[in-house]
């Protein structure tokens, strides 16, 4: 009696078309197999492709507005009480070693800004009066959304430059209107755009230093702005404090506000990790389904695999063949979910005015994650076919 010949061994391409018939023997099934998988690599690619959206556009904002400017303003005393920037406080900046630039405004205590004069003195909608230096918008890096910034002649009148919030509220879109401020009317002369380091001028009515003394303004300054290059920011704060107030430097709060930025720029970073986590999580659902349906698939074709062993198929060829078939199946909701995920990520950042960052981890990983949870998702059912016999496997139930 002749031994039996070796198995033949199945090919790459034969393997793949065997998988794929499984698939497209049920495709409704695979499709919604595949959603679980696919949801999750969307949810993971989305979520931290738009946080690096997001820290890119901080970043390029960053490298904009620059990160050489720092703001002055007084503290409190030893006894708790609000402090007092010295008048020499503006000129004493201007000579420390690497300033560019200083410029300054006053609030203007207990001054009002209302749209007429029927509106009640104690609704001030939030905005503050400040008086305001000719050259503060040049210090901030501001630009003018409509009309033109004081200047020596406009700073002497009754006229005054709203800030992007305080247009909103007063419901005044462009120059030429006027505003009732402390009793009197004003001519707005301008309106800027926001400016993302000194947010409290958004929020303020800036009029002329000169004129301000018609409206009780005492001359104090209570925020300084100061631009320094590059390289002598940190020499500059080191010795701000002194040169300010040297008798009580400790009365001088210094701040960077480009500080904040960074801190944003950082808490996105750190968010990718629970985003990561939330698609895992996610992914380990989509797995769960795919390892039900590869069971129930190896129930459902018994007969098959009993067919295929009798014809020759080894054990680690049914094996390989559900195994083929898992990881198809999530590989391809892998590459839905990716193609998903960065359609909705960009979509978002072209929406925001974000630069195109693509997050390269979150591609990479989400891809390689399907494939391995399909792999383990098809472990048992592929050892389960495995074990069948020729006999038991074409037996009828």
């Amino acid at each position: 009696m002749k031994p039996l010949p070796d198995p033949v061994r199945l090919r790459a391409r034969d393997l793949a078309v065997v998988g794929l018939d499984g698939l497209r023997g049920r495709p409704l099934r695979a499709v919604l197999s595949a959603l679980g998988i696919a949801i999750g690599v969307a949810s993971m690619v989305a979520l931290v492709g738009i946080s690096t959206a997001s820290r890119a556009g901080l970043m390029a904002e960053i490298d904009r507005l620059g990160t050489n400017m720092l703001t002055v303003e007084p503290g409190t005393t030893l006894e708790g009480k609000d402090a007092r920037l010295p008048p020499s406080a503006e000129g004493m900046v201007s000579r420390i070693s690497g300033v560019t630039s200083v410029s300054a405004t006053g609030l203007v205590e207990d001054a009002t800004v209302r749209r007429t004069d029927k509106i009640p003195a104690s609704t001030t909608s939030g905005i503050a009066v400040r008086a305001s230096r000719t050259d503060l918008l040049g210090t901030l890096g501001g630009t003018v959304r409509s009309g033109a910034f004081l200047n020596a002649a406009t700073s002497r009148y009754p006229s005054v430059v709203l800030g992007s919030s305080a247009a909103e509220r007063l419901g005044i879109y462009r120059a030429g209107e006027r505003v009732f401020i402390d009793g009197q009317w004003f001519l707005v002369t301008g309106i800027l755009n926001e400016v993302e380091l000194a947010p409290e001028i958004d929020r303020s009515a800036l009029i002329g230093w000169p004129y301000a003394d018609r409206l009780g303004f005492d001359g104090n300054v209570t925020t300084l702005y100061e631009r320094s290059t590059d390289a002598s920011v940190q020499s500059v704060r080191a010795v701000l404090g002194l040169t300010v107030n040297p008798e009580h430097p400790e009365e001088v709060k210094i701040s960077r506000p480009s500080d904040a930025l960074t801190a944003q720029a950082a808490a996105a970073r750190t968010f990718n990790a629970l985003f990561f986590g939330l698609g895992a999580i996610t992914l380990l659902a989509g797995g769960v389904g795919i390892a039900n349906i590869m069971v129930i698939s190896v129930l459902e074709r018994r007969q098959e695999i009993g067919l295929r062993r009798s014809l020759g198929a080894t054990r680690g060829q049914i094996r390989l063949q559900f195994l083929t078939e898992s990881v198809t199946l999530s590989g391809l909701g892998g590459a839905a979910g990716v193609l998903f995920g960065l359609a909705t990520c960009l979509g978002y950042a072209i929406f925001r005015g974000w630069p195109l960052a693509l997050p390269g981890e979150a591609i990479a990983g989400g891809a390689l994650a399907a494939i391995a949870i399909g792999a383990l998702a098809g472990v048992y059912p592929a050892r389960r076919a495995a074990r069948l016999t020729p006999t038991e496997a074409l037996a009828t139930t």
